[in-house]
């Protein structure tokens, strides 16, 4: 076995849990494939989701790694339980939207949960819903991953877009938000600032806690300095220039 880390997204989003894990596990070489030829999931019958889940996946594991994260909340519900039962020797981290932290932060106001329509309808987050779902708002985010793979996360454009999106919950009490896709942390800053006094939360940081986790408990942790990451895509030119400036902009803040 080979000392690279799978990393597994519909498209560009799992930059966002990449920056993470590189910030939490440095000495780490990550292989990262983005299936932007295919995106967004979010829309497409489970079946078909399943489906690209296989095939993308699949290159990860030509590559003989070590673990894999599925850096998406919609092929996490829809793809990981079946992952897990075909290599229980492998390391393998999913998403899922931050309810339970969320849930916790509620002081008399509601949860707005922004996901894809998939992630929404999924079982893993009616599970988490029924137990952690009291005054929660569930917003499909129609448009916003488009706008993230189009490098287009900072026009104003897409904070026109999200303001109008949000604006039926404007005059709720929000507490919380929930950026349950991994393209949505891109867009905190507009969706932040329609929300002023709710907490932001997004998946990422827990993930990646998770996977390191279970790195030290199977003595699979590098000791290389510094650790390395290589972009692979299903899209056409620029892709991966798009991934490498999105990462850049996480670094900016």
């Amino acid at each position: 076995m080979n000392d690279l880390i799978g990393f597994f997204d519909s498209g560009m989003g799992g930059v966002s849990v990449l920056h993470e894990a590189r910030r939490i596990l440095p000495n780490e070489h990550f292989l990262f494939f983005g299936d932007n030829g295919n995106a967004p999931y979010g829309p497409r019958p489970l079946a078909e989701i399943r489906a690209l889940c296989a095939a993308g996946i699949d290159r990860l594991l030509a590559r003989d790694v070590k673990a894999i994260v599925i850096a998406c909340n919609t092929a996490t519900s829809a793809y990981a339980k079946i992952l897990r039962q075909a290599h229980p020797e492998l390391p393998i981290v999913g998403m899922e939207p931050a309810l339970k932290p969320a849930h916790f932060a509620r002081h008399g106001g509601k949860v707005l949960v922004l996901a894809t329509k998939a992630t929404l309808s999924l079982e893993k987050y009616e599970k988490l819903k029924a137990r952690y779902g009291a005054d929660v708002i569930s917003v499909v985010g129609t448009g916003l991953v488009e706008r993230v793979e189009a490098g287009q996360a900072d026009a104003p454009e897409t904070a026109e877009h999200i303001a109008r999106l949000l604006a039926p919950y404007r005059s709720e009490q929000i507490d919380a938000v929930v950026l349950g896709c991994t393209h949505y942390p891109f867009l905190r800053r507009p969706i932040a600032a329609l929300f002023p006094d709710a907490q932001i939360f997004d998946g990422r940081e827990g993930t990646v806690l998770r996977l390191k986790d279970l790195l030290q408990r199977g003595g699979l942790c590098s000791d290389d300095t510094p650790g390395s990451i290589e972009y692979q895509t299903s899209g056409g030119p620029g892709v991966i220039d798009r991934m490498q400036a999105l990462m850049a902009s996480l670094d900016a803040e």
